[in-house]
């Protein structure tokens, strides 16, 4: 029985110290993983716990327009809070409970998340966060709870342009316009402070661990525009949509001979600081440079001057007005039937009076016929509008644009002549306004193309540090062919309702657009968009601004010659005032 009991006893001890070493071996085993194998890991999480990592805001560059030549702040920056947690170190219940009150409808986290993953040390809960806000939190005193200045856009000039400006959203982030395109150059570069801290989350000013990559502001730019001019045509544009009926009025004046843009205007426009306030996102279409559009009779102008590159016209080259001719099955009519009109009459005569079969017979000319469209012809038509002209395509201009539609002829499915005949009127085709405008500076201006601009230059501690000036990209027409298109064009202004608008010694041209719109695939008898594009300064002398305007609703029929001549003419009796321009012989 002893014995028994001293086998049971022997046994139960070889047990405890099989068992005291089995727990040994898992706890070196253990030991052996965090010191040798997580090492790395182990000492990332004590780091942790013990650094302090801070992004440094890099400050937003100001947008500034020219006051003459001096830039004036439009858009600027107001100091805000950003108010990020530790969830390591902040306790959740204090935290909720003082912060949730202070930071009201600026607090972006819910408590939950924030405290979810508490192996993130940086947890935005507040932003745009006010002073006073701010210093309350401050005043709370809670660990792991810490204030970042940042910035807020301020737009001091209201809607002023704001189509143009764009805006920037909750996260910092610029949408349309200057502030969306140029977003990269204006928002800078983030900076990072990484630093020992004690406890109470409290840098310390000791240690190896001292990290510190600067913040790089970004740039602050300055536009081509005019700040006076900018808001007097928006007076305008305002003025006419009321005046004429119309919800909407574009507007871009242009210096033909840098490309630099002056103005750049749509009515209705929005108020950028608050830029929820609307209806559709629609509302921060820039119309001038993101929407492309059929333009209509204005391309005419473009097409005479191909046909004058050719040496087939001049203003006073003859022709025969049928009222209507027909291409591929299809009629093509003008708008303008009256009897006078028909028979013999001259090609200032048809641009006068927008007749598409005029145009379309130029069209004929150029591919070497009388009565047929030819390859040639639309080769050399396409050519000239895409390569020469840059139509359908990208300007290149410093926003957000559209590149439009011209398509050549191998690009059209069928009926290729007809798509061309309604091309040298303007249709079958998208442009932007920026495209037409910049094109047509460059056929008054003696011939050269200027890549449109709305970026004068930058501002450097305080010093415009102006762009280099501009240089001509490529020459579309000749000097001979740019002289005739101005007189055509002051022909054509001359001979309608400008009379008495434009003082002796001015030299003022122009072409009306009207154009159907397509709705449900087809073109509408409806609903029409009105342009007018024209040009001016001091007779003899080349041109000192282009302007062009556009007016449309839905459902609603707009003329050029009604309601977009004279809103060009109001703006341009405005330019011309506002630029000096002298008459001839002052």
């Amino acid at each position: 029985m002893g014995k028994l009991c001293y086998n049971i006893s022997m046994n139960r001890n070889k047990l405890l110290r099989l068992g005291l070493l089995a727990v040994m071996g898992v706890i070196l085993v253990r030991l052996f993983f965090i010191q040798i194998v997580q090492h790395d890991e182990w000492v990332e999480k004590a780091a942790a716990q013990q650094t302090l990592q801070n992004v440094l805001k890099a400050e937003r560059g100001e947008i500034y327009m020219l006051d003459g030549d001096e830039p004036v702040a439009v858009v600027m920056n107001a100091t805000v809070y950003t108010v990020i947690v530790d969830p390591m170190v902040t306790d959740q219940a204090e935290a909720e409970a003082k912060l949730t009150g202070i930071l009201g409808d600026k607090r972006v986290a819910e408590w939950g998340d924030v405290f979810a993953d508490k192996s993130r040390r940086y947890y935005i809960v507040g932003k745009n966060v006010e002073r006073r806000a701010a210093e309350q939190v401050a005043e709370a005193g809670l660990a792991g709870v810490w204030l970042q200045a940042s910035t807020k856009r301020v737009y001091p000039e209201g809607t002023l342009a704001s189509t143009l400006l764009g805006f920037v959203n909750a996260d910092g982030i610029g949408q349309y316009g200057v502030e969306g395109a140029l977003n990269e150059i204006l928002s800078g570069k983030d900076g990072l402070l990484r630093t020992v801290k004690d406890i109470n989350n409290v840098a310390l000013s000791i240690g190896n661990d001292n990290i510190k990559t600067p913040a790089v502001d970004g740039e602050d730019v300055v536009l081509t525009i005019d700040r006076n001019m900018q808001y007097n045509i928006e007076k305008i544009l305002e003025q006419k949509s009321k005046e004429l009926g119309f919800a909407n009025v574009s507007a871009v004046v242009l210096d033909p001979n840098s490309g630099r843009v002056m103005a750049m205007a749509d009515y209705p426009g929005y108020d950028p600081a608050n830029y929820g306030n609307v209806t559709s996102a629609a509302a921060y279409i820039n119309h001038v440079v993101e929407e492309a559009f059929e333009p209509a009779s204005v391309c005419k102008t473009f097409t005479f001057a191909t046909g004058m590159e050719y040496g087939l016209i001049t203003p006073e080259t003859m022709w025969t007005n049928y009222g209507e001719t027909t291409v591929d099955g299809w009629p093509i009519r003008n708008a303008s039937q009256e009897s006078f009109l028909l028979g013999q009459q001259t090609i200032q005569m048809a641009f006068n009076y927008s007749l598409n079969t005029a145009s379309t017979q130029v069209l004929r000319w150029l591919g070497g016929s009388e009565t047929e469209i030819t390859r040639q012809g639309e080769e050399r038509l396409y050519d000239y509008y895409y390569n020469h002209f840059g139509l359908g395509q990208a300007t290149g201009i410093e926003l957000i644009e559209s590149a439009g539609l011209v398509l050549s002829p191998d690009e059209v499915e069928y009926g290729v002549a007809s798509t061309y005949a309604n091309m040298t009127f303007g249709q079958n085709m998208q442009t932007t306004m920026i495209q037409v405008a910049a094109a047509i500076a460059s056929v008054v201006n003696g011939g050269y193309y200027y890549t449109p601009t709305v970026v004068a230059g930058k501002m450097v501690n305080g010093e415009f540090v102006k762009n280099e000036d501009p240089e001509p990209v490529r020459q579309t027409v000749s000097a001979k062919t740019s002289e005739m298109v101005r007189e055509l064009m002051y022909g054509t202004r001359r001979a309608w309702r400008a009379n008495g608008t434009d003082p002796e010694g001015f030299y003022v041209g122009g072409k009306t657009g009207t154009a159907q719109v397509i709705k449900d695939g087809v073109y509408s008898f409806d609903e029409t968009w009105a342009t007018y594009v024209g040009a001016g300064g001091t007779e003899g002398e080349l041109p000192e601004y282009v302007i062009m305007v556009r007016i449309w609703e839905e459902n609603k029929l707009a003329d050029g010659q009604n309601h977009a001549l004279p809103t060009f003419t109001a703006i341009k009796n405005y330019v011309q005032d506002y630029l000096r321009v002298k008459p001839a012989g002052q």
